[in-house]
């Protein structure tokens, strides 16, 4: 069993910052690329970051400048520091993570719980 926790949402007002963590644990062999979706009230879910193993970024062009994904291989986690926010980046944030479980052949993808970020204006 992979279970990912995530912490670090809540309200800010606009041109705050939050930090976003999320901790993968459980039977794992090899965890590629980590990422950040978020969804907000009658959208679509989004890809807002991701990172892979070896520590390549990549960013929609709304966040990029203010937003910043990292990780930490050894902890299994994966971080999304949030500056600059606005009230347009209000959303539930999901982490997401593509892994290889010990004994497993191929990769699973596995989405965190959610964590809600409002940006008050």
């Amino acid at each position: 069993q992979v279970q990912l926790v995530e912490s670090g949402g809540g309200l800010v007002q606009a041109g705050g910052s939050l930090r976003l963590s999320c901790a993968a644990s459980g039977s794992i062999f090899e965890i590629n690329v980590m990422g950040w979706y978020r969804q907000a009230p009658g959208k679509q879910r989004e890809l807002v970051a991701a990172i892979t193993s070896g520590g390549s970024t990549d960013y929609i062009d709304s966040v990029k400048g203010r937003f910043t994904i990292s990780r930490d291989n050894a902890k299994n986690t994966v971080y999304l520091q949030m500056n600059s926010l606005k009230p347009e980046d209000t959303a539930v944030y999901y982490c997401n993570v593509h892994l290889l479980p010990h004994g497993g052949f191929r990769y699973l993808e596995v989405w965190g719980q959610g964590t809600l970020v409002t940006v008050s204006s």
